[in-house]
């Protein structure tokens, strides 16, 4: 599973919508993010503001049911001001509800807004299940060894390095890298404007060149961390399709 290859995802969403990008930082199951982009879609937008902002604190009354907690934190968001992100803010901090997520995306929305109304340009938020930081995007990668025996140490090593080297080249940030015998995971930081389909074949290749112990074909995704059952999986499933 790669990414396909294609124009600078940055450039064109720069020509659509301007400079002004912000990318999630937190890690969000996608479920929950489709859930609260449809449920906040579908929000009727006609309110009123001033009541909202009145009544901000309802949120954290005890007796509220979850269901009508989400409806208030979408209209809290809606608001794009000051006060309602403040107490956003306070109930992400309040750990007796089960909405944390829910809320760190009302809070991301009421701050765009908020930046809109000040800034007078719209602003633009890019969300993945792994979320990012500035204008790099989180990926999970996982390659794969030929042999299907555990990697030497030496493999291992050169997989470091080689991680380290190219990953830094093209500005992006190794986090994590891990051993589960065959397979190598890497969690890793890459520039939006970056391919990052050629960041990891270029990686293959060069480690290759001591031994060609990797597959050409690798797993990388910006949805989730893979568990090594999930990868295992997938790799039964296609061990035939490994090149």
């Amino acid at each position: 599973m790669r990414l396909k290859s294609g124009e600078n995802i940055l450039n064109t969403i720069k020509e659509l919508f301007g400079k002004n990008l912000t990318i999630l930082e937190e890690q969000i199951d996608v479920d929950i993010q489709t859930e609260y982009f449809e449920y906040s879609r579908d929000f009727d937008e006609d309110f009123d503001v001033k009541s909202i902002i009145q009544n901000r604190n309802d949120i954290f009354l005890k007796h509220i049911s979850e269901e009508d907690k989400k409806s208030m934190l979408i209209r809290l968001a809606s608001t794009g001001s000051i006060e309602t992100f403040r107490t956003i803010e306070k109930y992400i901090k309040d750990t007796d509800h089960n909405l944390h997520d829910w809320a760190k995306l009302a809070l991301q929305e009421n701050k765009l807004l908020l930046e809109t109304r000040i800034l007078n340009e719209n602003q633009v938020l890019i969300t993945t299940g792994l979320g990012g930081k500035g204008l790099n995007i989180r990926y999970f990668a996982a390659l794969i060894g030929r042999s299907g025996k555990k990697f030497t140490n030496f493999q291992e090593e050169i997989l470091q390095k080689e991680s380290q080297f190219i990953l830094k080249r093209k500005s992006g940030l190794p986090e994590k890298i891990c051993f589960d015998r065959d397979i190598c995971t890497i969690t890793a930081l890459v520039p939006i404007q970056v391919d990052v389909q050629k960041v990891f074949d270029k990686l293959i290749e060069e480690c290759n060149q001591f031994g060609n112990f990797l597959f050409k074909n690798y797993l990388i995704t910006n949805m989730k961390v893979l568990s090594i059952d999930e990868i295992r999986e997938f790799i039964s499933v296609h061990y035939n399709q490994l090149e």
